[in-house]
């Protein structure tokens, strides 16, 4: 017996996020705890922060990592829903972002 391959089905990328708070701005002492998920991209993340690193857009290669997995979380949102209301006028400016991004 054979099994059959949905050439349909689209290959993800598994990753897991933690985020910790660091420091209060108010001076706050009592800081919440981590957050920590799991999440799917089409991409692989590692290797579009490194493309941005490299590019360092912003002369800052810590400001590169942090809008590559920005960018990168909140992307995979939007095409996941791309019929969301809340999307109508962004869809079109991402793509031209998008492609200007990939151009420098």
């Amino acid at each position: 017996m054979y099994q059959t391959c949905n050439f349909m089905e689209k290959r993800s990328n598994k990753y897991r996020l933690q985020i910790e708070f660091l420091a209060s701005a108010k001076g706050e002492t009592t800081l919440p705890e981590p957050l920590e998920f799991e999440f799917e991209n089409h991409d692989n993340i590692f290797s579009i922060v490194e493309i941005l690193k490299e590019k360092n857009p912003f002369d800052d290669q810590d400001k590169a990592v942090e809008f590559a997995i920005g960018l990168k979380l909140f992307s995979e949102v939007m095409i996941k829903n791309k019929n969301n209301p809340l999307f109508e006028e962004l869809l079109p400016a991402f793509g031209t972002f998008m492609k200007k991004l990939k151009s420098l």
